[in-house]
């Protein structure tokens, strides 16, 4: 038996509280969005966190009303402040360690790391039946967010996406619009991130690894090889071996638009293109199209086939449909429909042409409401409804992100067979996975 371990293994709030919704059904429906009522401190989640600089700041400041029981990060010293705010955890570097640990302590993760390691805590923690919040694109591969995915709905886990925008009153007016039916049948649309990043230094500096970070773990699954300038803690986003560029980085929450609006799941042709790839960075621009079938919507009714353009960079495609620049602004989605456009993004949107909309001041309401982005989580994890980003929503558009990518990559077009999870080219197979350093295996 491990020394650890103890020998009985103990009932958690989470796990009582499931039983409690099992005995009484109705119980938590009853109670607002799902979710048991709280009565003190121990209603509380027991919350592991993974990467807790940077977005894992923000991510632990999102769940810090819950009991916080371990910190684990890499590198110390961009883990401080967060040691400071909660010197109550136990503190790790290596999350296996902590869960060999805390495996009996632990109800939910909450995973913030680079692209590159999002895979192995989440599938340690899903193996132990633990939830997960995880930072997007979901994983590295499609293979991994395949994996994932599958294995959440398996466990029967509560899982969260990081979109945190989905929860924005603007983007939620957006999909309504379309769910509404005011701009017809819509069969194309457009979405970008307006961002030339990408194509660092191709050949950064060597340098000793900076006290306080384990740079053996920062590598994770990856391959072995030198401390370099510009990695960690941020440019690893632009290398195809640690990130997925801007389309990972913004594709999730862009695309989250027209998935979510128009019921999208699986693409059957993914094409792509821009300037020659590297075999190492990512692009600063490129372009790709994504073919939809004919599905069948939440409400039964038949939705017609969507052709999804995403790029990076604005598609020359707005000013050929009489889009007015100055309408951008910060919006990055457009609906063309069979009764006229929507502009919308984040925080606003502009019915197109204006004229013929000129009374539609504002969405209609047909979404449920959410308690917060993170409390949907917290309140799924305790029981309640699925959140909004759990991973079968989202393990597909994670897929589709990725799957843009490759095609750039590729510098042309395929087929989708997405119960096969096969193309039709063997390059693009070949790129669905990747092999894992010894000791990695998974």
């Amino acid at each position: 038996m491990h020394p650890s371990r103890p020998a009985t293994p103990v009932l958690s709030r989470r796990t009582f509280t499931r039983l409690t919704a099992a005995a009484v059904p109705g119980f938590f429906t009853a109670h607002g969005f799902g979710a048991a009522p709280a009565e003190g401190p121990s209603d509380r989640l027991n919350l592991a966190v993974i990467g807790v600089g940077g977005r894992g700041a923000a991510n632990l400041g999102g769940v810090k009303s819950q009991n916080i029981v371990a910190l684990c990060d890499v590198d110390e010293r961009r883990a401080g402040k967060a040691y400071e705010q909660f010197p109550k955890a136990r503190r790790f570097t290596d999350f296996r360690k902590m869960f060999d640990e805390l495996e009996t302590q632990i109800d939910g993760v909450v995973i913030s790391t680079p692209d590159h390691t999002h895979f192995h805590p989440a599938w340690w923690a899903m193996e132990r039946g633990k939830h997960v919040y995880l930072e997007k694109p979901l994983a590295h591969e499609v293979d991994e967010t395949r994996r994932l995915t599958e294995a959440a709905r398996t466990k029967g886990l509560a899982t969260q996406l990081g979109s945190q925008r989905h929860a924005l009153p603007g983007l939620r007016a957006g999909v309504e619009i379309v769910k509404a039916g005011l701009i017809g049948e819509v069969r194309e649309a457009y979405s970008w991130v307006k961002s030339s990043r990408g194509m660092p230094d191709p050949q950064p500096e060597v340098l000793p690894v900076p006290a306080g970070l384990d740079w053996d773990l920062w590598l994770g699954p990856a391959p072995t090889r030198p401390y370099t300038k510009g990695f960690a803690p941020y440019d690893w986003r632009f290398w195809w071996e640690f990130g997925t560029g801007e389309g990972g980085n913004w594709g999730c929450h862009i695309l989250d638009i027209p998935f979510w609006a128009l019921e999208l799941g699986h693409p059957t042709h993914v094409a792509a293109s821009g300037p020659q790839p590297d075999a190492d960075r990512t692009p600063q621009e490129f372009a790709s199209r994504m073919a939809f079938p004919t599905r069948t919507g939440a409400d039964g009714s038949t939705l017609p086939p969507v052709t999804l353009h995403w790029s990076q960079g604005i598609p020359p495609a707005l000013a050929e449909r009489g889009v007015d620049s100055a309408l951008i602004k910060d919006r990055n989605t457009l609906f063309i429909g069979s009764k006229g456009m929507l502009l919308c993004g984040f925080h606003s949107w502009q019915l197109l042409p204006e004229e013929p909309f000129a009374d539609m001041t504002k969405a209609p309401r047909s979404l449920p409401p959410t308690p917060g982005f993170y409390p949907e989580w917290i309140d799924a994890c305790r029981g309640g409804a699925p959140a909004s980003c759990n991973f079968d929503s989202t393990g597909p558009l994670s897929e589709a992100v990725l799957l843009a990518n490759i095609a750039y990559r590729v510098q042309g077009e395929f087929a989708w067979d997405a119960a096969a999870m096969k193309s039709s080219r063997d390059d693009v197979n070949g790129m669905l996975r990747r092999e894992y350093r010894k000791g990695w295996e998974a």
